[in-house]
């Protein structure tokens, strides 16, 4: 089950990162950015986002330093949806009940290696 929840974690970070803003098929991501950051150098702040949270698609398959991992990305989703919650709530997809998705996601991430993870371990010994 923790193989698989990882592969799922890490299929959100994937799809979210290369084809929503790498490939822009989400504009929206591109509109938040530009709302944030300034209109100025959205694409490429935005590609640059993308980028970022593909490589971290690939740092969850790697297992490298994973309880690191799981803190950081759980950082990086409460500092982006707390910035999103008050700069630009008209722009998300579910308004105010982002945060709420993003919670759960975070515990999922937090289940998924402290505890499953854990779990896991101790039943393989």
């Amino acid at each position: 089950m923790n193989k698989i929840l990882n592969y799922l974690i890490a299929t959100v970070w994937f799809v979210n990162g290369l084809f929503c803003k790498v490939l822009n098929l989400v504009p929206r991501h591109e509109q938040i950015v530009g709302r944030i950051l300034g209109d100025n150098h959205s694409r490429i702040a935005t590609i640059i986002i993308g980028i970022s949270e593909t490589i971290m698609a690939v740092w969850i398959l790697s297992g490298f330093k994973s309880r690191l991992n799981a803190a950081t990305q759980m950082i990086v989703i409460a500092s982006m949806n707390i910035l999103e919650f008050i700069l630009v709530p008209d722009l998300l997809l579910w308004k105010h009940y982002n945060s709420l998705f993003a919670f759960l996601f975070m515990m999922l991430i937090y289940f998924n290696e402290f505890y499953l993870k854990q779990k896991t371990k101790k039943v393989s010994c």
